[in-house]
């Protein structure tokens, strides 16, 4: 039996409720962009691309019992999330400060190491180059749901 476990996975066709979507949608309408606490927490964000190499790699290498992280094993503040998407988009966003929410983690990032020495996973996505291919899809699918005037 083999696990995984992902690490913040985005990319295009993500789930419009999760957070790179949600700030991406909220920053191009100029809308308010709620960041609770400080913003430094930090995630470790995986790309979807680098998320599903590793799931072919642990499919076509089975080794037993094992659980495997599935991340980039680097991590990014908040703030530095929400800075990165306003520049490919090109808006400054429109920050709301909030308290912590209960139980949420200061950070989190994945220890990939069993999986590169097993599976010879390497994520190879810089989450700029992530960031900038979700804010394209995201555009272009935009333009598909804008009626036409």
């Amino acid at each position: 039996m083999t696990c995984l476990r992902f690490f913040t996975v985005y990319g295009p066709r993500q789930r419009p409720d999760m957070a790179i979507h949600r700030f991406t949608r909220l920053i191009d309408a100029g809308q308010e962009v709620e960041v609770y606490g400080d913003g430094r927490s930090q995630r470790d964000y995986t790309f979807i691309d680098d998320v599903v190499d590793g799931v072919l790699r642990a499919l076509d290498r089975p080794q037993g019992y094992r659980v495997y992280n599935l991340g980039t094993n680097r991590t990014v503040p908040l703030t530095g999330l929400v800075e990165l998407i306003s520049a490919c988009l090109g808006r400054a966003p429109r920050i709301v400060r909030l308290p912590d929410q209960p139980g949420d983690v200061p950070l989190t990032y994945a220890d990939i190491s069993l999986a590169r020495s097993e599976l010879g996973y390497e994520p190879l996505t810089p989450l700029e180059g992530g960031i900038a291919t979700f804010v394209d899809w995201y555009r272009k699918e935009s333009a598909c749901l804008t009626p036409a005037h």
